[in-house]
C-alpha cells in the first residue's frame, strides 16, 4: 500500500468547504480548485527547492526571488519567530518559510495556471495554516512509526 501524497494529504486536511471556498475563489468548479491546489502544493514543496537551487539564467528572475526569501528566513532577526507561533510543527518557523515564499509561488503558479497572481496569493493564504496541519501531522506520524520501528535489538543468549 502506497502512502498518499502530499497533494492528497492536502486536499484531504483542507476539506469540501475550504475546496468549494477557493472555487469560488478562482472562479472554477471543485475539480478545476483541486488541480490550482494540487499545483500551488507542488510549487510550495518541490517546485521552489528546484528554482532556488537551479543556475542563474537571464529568463528566470523566479529562482533570485525564491533565493532572497530563503535568505530572509534564514536571517538571524527571524531565530525568535519558532518561540512565536508554538515552534515549528506550530507553525512558527514554518508559517515565516510558507510566508517569505508565497509570492514567488503565487507567480510560478501563475504562469502556468494563466490565473492573476493576486488570486493565486489569496489561495495560499487559505493553504499555509492546511500545509502546516500536514507537515505536522506527517512528522508526528513518522515520529510515532520511528519510535515503533527503533526499538533497541538486544542478542538473544
Amino acid at each position: 500500500m502506497s502512502e498518499p501524497s502530499f497533494q492528497d494529504d492536502v486536499l484531504a486536511e483542507l476539506g469540501d468547504d475550504k475546496l468549494t471556498e477557493i472555487a469560488g475563489l478562482l472562479g472554477t468548479d471543485d475539480e478545476g480548485a483541486r488541480a490550482t491546489v494540487a499545483t500551488t502544493v507542488g510549487e510550495l514543496t518541490g517546485g521552489l527547492e528546484q528554482k532556488a537551487s537551479a543556475v542563474d539564467n537571464d529568463e528566470d528572475d523566479d529562482g533570485d526571488e525564491v533565493r532572497q526569501a530563503f535568505a530572509e528566513v534564514a536571517e538571524p532577526p527571524l531565530q525568535g519567530v519558532a518561540t512565536l507561533g508554538g515552534g515549528l510543527l506550530g507553525g512558527g518557523l514554518m508559517a515565516g518559510v510558507l510566508a517569505k515564499v508565497s509570492k514567488p509561488v503565487a507567480n510560478a503558479v501563475a504562469k502556468k495556471t494563466g490565473l492573476p497572481a493576486a488570486t493565486v496569493s489569496r489561495v495560499i493564504e487559505l493553504l499555509i495554516p492546511v500545509v502546516l496541519a500536514v507537515f505536522a501531522k506527517r512528522a508526528a506520524g513518522k515520529g510515532a512509526s520511528a519510535a515503533a520501528g527503533s526499538s533497541p535489538s538486544h542478542p538473544s543468549g
